[in-house]
């Protein structure tokens, strides 16, 4: 029989829980972790200039320099998976007052996860840049490790159901506080990881960088798992400090 108290405690864990675990993925699943804000631009030169890197960007072989350049040029935005940049659905976007703009994004292939950063974007001679390395390949896997402790949670708590036991909430809880600081890191890695990119490639002039709402998601999410957490650890010990007692006085 569960106390009245630890069953609130449990359902409330398991809502904070899935709302957590709902807006990390969504949070992985979109782009608009850190996003550029451009000034428009008018005239055939620069136009071209713009179609070029576009054209590299989209059909190009993978370079951060190229795919950097671009974003910063064409208002782009930058996930964990994936990187957009709004480009005008016509060619002649110039000559017109009211442009319609599109969205084109390319992903990140699993191998370009893993390629190297270099101290100077685009250059291979000047060397790998290990903490930027790092840095991107941690904010790839953290997240997915992340989800991967919530579904072995899930799993325990799916089968201490069935099981009807309370023994394994203590381990649950652990889980969720790892899961959490696993996002919290991964959010961490990523804003060290832009801040240090920002040091070797300067943004171009009136071009403005601002996180987006997808690494909120990712931040709100962390918090969420904690609390999680916490409400099944407290749930675990409540329960068996009682057990105990009740125990120990059936015996006296």
């Amino acid at each position: 029989m569960v106390d009245n108290r630890y069953a609130t405690a449990l359902v409330i864990a398991c809502v904070l829980s899935i709302l957590a675990t709902v807006y990390l993925s969504v949070a992985i699943g979109t782009q608009h972790w850190y996003q550029y804000s451009s000034p428009t631009v008018r005239g055939e030169a620069n136009v071209s200039e713009l179609r070029s890197l576009y054209e590299e960007f989209m059909d190009g072989e993978f370079d951060e320099k190229t795919y950097s350049d671009t974003l910063f040029r064409l208002n782009g935005t930058v996930g964990l998976w994936w990187r957009c940049v709004l480009v005008p659905a016509n060619a002649h976007w110039y000559k017109e007052p009211d442009v319609k703009i599109m969205l084109e994004c390319r992903s990140f292939t699993l191998h370009q996860q893993f390629t190297p950063k270099y101290k100077e974007p685009g250059n291979h001679n000047s060397g790998e840049d290990m903490l930027r390395t790092y840095l991107w390949r941690c904010q790839f896997l953290l997240p997915l490790a992340s989800l991967g402790l919530v579904v072995l949670a899930a799993l325990t708590g799916f089968c201490a159901c069935l099981c009807r036991s309370l023994t394994p909430t203590l381990g649950i809880g652990v889980l969720h506080l790892l899961a959490g600081l696993c996002t919290l890191a991964t959010v961490c890695c990523y804003l060290a990881g832009m801040d240090l990119l920002h040091r070797v490639s300067m943004l171009p002039d009136k071009v403005d960088g601002s996180l987006g709402w997808s690494l909120y998601l990712a931040l709100i999410s962390s918090p969420l798992h904690m609390m999680a957490a916490a409400l099944l650890v407290w749930a675990a010990r409540s329960h068996s400090q009682n057990y105990y007692r009740m125990t120990a006085y059936r015996v006296a």
